[in-house]
């Protein structure tokens, strides 16, 4: 009985990878073989893409759980990608991370600016990837085991379907933007230390630069309201209502 029970644990989470969709965009081939190879020997589903052009195509298709898109591509490079399937919102769920040879903090930035969960830098070995891949899908799980609608401040949050609706107007926000109100949200008044912001938001697997946080304020700022974050200087944050 005991055997039983294993291998149909096994055999379910299986199926669970068997069902998580990837879609990898970059326009070196080399790029793609590899790490799709690694990904497959996972279980994961693999779709592939050279430009952001044909993502953008693909992945109304597909709707995958994970896009890892390179940054500088022809036709359409992957800020404009990343942008263009934030704007649609039946991919607001979708986990989107930049793999690239851009390390400098400003792409960074500008990664996490345009929509982007994560940020990777290439060169990357293959186990390190695949165990970023996993942290990411893994914290995607928690947050839907853990999904629950929240109204703060005439503001309702529901974090099963990734929606906000304030003043009865829909606002979508990307996965982190919508993580990081969240996390304020659910303790209004409580001042959350950058560090725990880090953690919880982003998770210890991933580095991310010093002024991610800040950036992803500053929209949140921009789209539900500036009297609502407060900075709290040389410590964090908190959400006021």
């Amino acid at each position: 009985m005991i055997t039983f029970t294993i291998q149909k644990t096994i055999f379910e989470a299986l199926m669970k990878k068997k069902n998580t969709k990837i879609l990898l965009v970059d326009d070196e081939p080399d790029i793609l073989e590899i790490v799709g190879y690694n990904l497959s020997q996972e279980g994961y589903q693999i779709f592939t893409a050279a430009n952001g052009k044909e993502a953008i195509a693909k992945v109304k298709k597909i709707i995958p759980d994970l896009i890892i898109m390179d940054v500088m591509m022809p036709e359409m490079d992957g800020m404009e990608a990343c942008e263009a399937i934030r704007k649609i919102p039946e991919l607001s769920n979708v986990l989107i991370t930049f793999l690239t040879a851009r390390s400098e903090d400003y792409s960074q930035v500008a990664g996490f600016d345009a929509g982007a969960d994560d940020y990777i830098t290439k060169p990357i070995k293959p186990k390190l990837l695949v165990s970023k891949v996993k942290a990411l899908l893994r914290r995607l799980k928690e947050k839907e085991q853990n999904s629950e609608t929240l109204n703060v401040g005439g503001i309702e949050i529901n974090r099963e379907e990734y929606k906000i609706v304030k003043d009865n107007i829909e606002i979508i926000l990307p996965r982190k933007e919508f993580e990081l109100f969240y996390l304020l949200a659910s303790k209004p008044g409580k001042v959350f230390k950058r560090d725990e912001i880090l953690d919880k938001v982003w998770g210890n697997e991933v580095v991310v630069g010093g002024r991610t946080i800040d950036v992803h304020i500053r929209k949140l700022r921009e789209k539900i309201g500036e009297e609502l974050f407060k900075t709290i200087k040389g410590v964090g944050y908190k959400f006021e209502v």
